[in-house]
């Protein structure tokens, strides 16, 4: 079977088209302790499988560099993901986008990413891009407002 094209949008567009979601979301993705978040991915009728993960936002594209592992082949197979953004008591909003990912073999673009990571990554991590198809931002100003105030894109009809 022949994996689809990743539909979506690169985060760039998420920003022209959502600034502030983009804006708040982008912050949320960029946590102190270096893990932007949460990964799921999928494959077939398998369960989803989660984990722990650094991205960044590179040249507009939002960016994920994954080790040999079932997380890669998932990606590599079928592309579906959820990202949901580190949670922190001290800053309670809640991001998550999903879509499909697409794995980047442009060498300029790996080297802008890889300058930026927060460790070391060499040939065996593949670079992928997080193709966002929706976008949920949770916001909540300390952790006693409930229920976040939610905004989604593309906006629901």
């Amino acid at each position: 079977m022949t994996r689809p094209e990743p539909a979506g949008v690169a985060w760039a567009d998420l920003e022209a088209a959502a600034p502030a979601i983009a804006a708040d979301g982008g912050r949320l993705l960029h946590h102190p302790n270096g893990v932007g978040g949460l990964l799921a991915t999928v494959r077939g009728d398998a369960p989803p499988r989660i984990n722990a993960v650094s991205v960044a936002i590179v040249d507009g594209r939002l960016l994920v560099f994954v080790l040999p592992s079932a997380k890669r082949t998932d990606l590599v197979g079928d592309g579906r993901y959820a990202l949901h953004a580190h949670q922190d008591p001290a800053a309670p909003s809640e991001f998550s986008v999903r879509g499909r990912a697409m794995q980047v073999d442009d060498a300029a673009i790996r080297a802008s990413a890889a300058a930026v990571w927060p460790f070391e990554v060499d040939e065996s991590y593949w670079l992928f891009e997080l193709r966002i198809e929706a976008a949920v931002i949770g916001r909540r100003r300390t952790a006693n407002d409930w229920p976040p105030v939610y905004e989604v894109w593309p906006p629901r009809a």
